[in-house]
């Protein structure tokens, strides 16, 4: 398919790197940019045929099939309305909006055109979530009880994402929409989030969004999903996510440890990795950063679904759920409350899914915990369904 590609700064060029690689059949044709010298080069760069700074003169282009929006926050709506009134297909960066009611206008213009429209979450494709995504829907964790998220590196890398007028927030917009939308797919995203708890404070810079978060969403299965999200981290970019279920565990470490360590003098100097603060002494390189981080399996779903008719794993709705997560994050953090998560248009489960299930022993006992002893014997502790009693019982070797 041919791209245009909205936006030419680190993001964009993320994108291109990913779409030009291992002779992919989609490439990007032009480029739109605010700034003429900055389209111009990116054109150049990438071999595109043309560039200009008039964004509906790239995204009317007729040998345009797919519009790619790489742009700041406050942009999004625009582009998005641009491909609506142009009837292209379209994909759009994380996250979808500022607030959920810019994203919900979003998601409402696309379903009414019946136009496809792809959410770029990229952390949600990378090798190491899919595969604990598939173990956890065969079941190998049993029922998901509490996930957690974490990412924090040392702030980003563009002006608009310090200006919380642009960005619609600090560390809360930027990063806690890839950890929000982690735990989601872990826990079910046909379980609604109901409440969320945060606190949140600008410990470090002179910004008026803040730098640093944590967050508790509850959904309505009983289940929590953790965001800890900073601007403040230092020594580079910091990506875990952990899992807990009745029946398994999951840790995941994307970045930071990847099994490639190097130390260095300094000498020969280059890129590193992403957020990366040092070129000397031990580093921690990514052997391929786009691939590490989910770019390309998030591409070839975007362009199989767009092929085969189909929604993508992750879709304008998913980018509408994420922001009114947020929303209520960023209530809680000023009044110090759980907050209500507003979700005007709910398309999952109704009411409390999954409800409490115990492990019987025998017909009058629950099994609460069986555990080998240092000398082989077992031991097991249980509770009387009626009287509620604790008792323990060995059975030995």
């Amino acid at each position: 398919m041919n791209i245009a590609m909205l936006g030419s700064g680190f993001i964009a060029r993320f994108y291109a790197d990913t779409l030009h690689a291992q002779r992919r059949v989609d490439r990007i044709i032009n480029v739109y940019s605010r700034n003429a010298d900055n389209a111009k080069r990116y054109a150049e760069d990438y071999g595109l045929e043309s560039y200009s700074t008039s964004m509906e003169e790239i995204i009317m282009d007729e040998s345009v099939d797919v519009v790619i929006i790489s742009l700041p926050n406050h942009l999004h709506e625009e582009a998005v309305m641009s491909c609506v009134k142009a009837g292209k297909a379209v994909l759009c960066t994380k996250p979808l909006g500022r607030t959920a009611k810019e994203a919900k206008r979003m998601l409402e213009a696309v379903e009414k055109a019946g136009l496809f429209a792809g959410y770029l979450e990229d952390l949600c494709y990378t090798p190491k979530f899919l595969k604990s995504v598939e173990s956890v829907n065969n079941g190998s964790l049993g029922k998901i009880l509490w996930t957690k998220s974490r990412e924090a590196h040392p702030g980003p890398h563009s002006d608009w994402f310090w200006d919380k007028d642009q960005s619609g927030g600090g560390a809360i917009i930027d990063l806690g929409c890839h950890c929000v939308e982690i735990g989601r797919n872990f826990i079910g995203k046909n379980v609604r989030p109901v409440e969320v708890m945060c606190w949140a404070d600008t410990q470090v810079h002179p910004i008026e969004a803040e730098d640093h978060a944590i967050g508790l969403v509850k959904y309505e299965n009983g289940a929590i999903g953790q965001f800890e999200v900073s601007w403040t981290f230092r020594g580079g970019m910091d990506l875990r996510d952990e899992v807990m279920g009745t029946e398994g565990t999951i840790w995941l470490n994307s970045f930071l440890r990847t099994g490639f360590d190097l130390f260095t003098t300094g000498k020969g100097a280059n890129y590193i990795a992403e957020k990366a603060e040092s070129d000397s002494g031990w580093l921690f390189p990514v052997g391929d950063e786009a691939h590490e981080l989910g770019y390309p399996h998030m591409f070839t779903d975007m362009f199989d679904a767009i092929d085969k008719g189909r929604a993508p794993r992750e879709t304008f709705y998913d980018g509408y759920i994420v922001n009114a997560i947020l929303d209520a994050a960023f209530l809680s953090a000023k009044s110090k409350n759980w907050k209500r998560i507003i979700i005007e248009d709910w398309r999952g489960s109704e009411g409390r899914t999954g409800e409490k299930e115990y492990n019987s022993y025998d017909a009058d006992h629950f099994l609460i915990k069986k555990e080998i002893l240092p000398n082989g014997d077992e031991k097991l502790i249980l509770k009387h369904k009626d009287s509620g009693k604790m008792i323990q019982k060995t059975l030995k070797k």
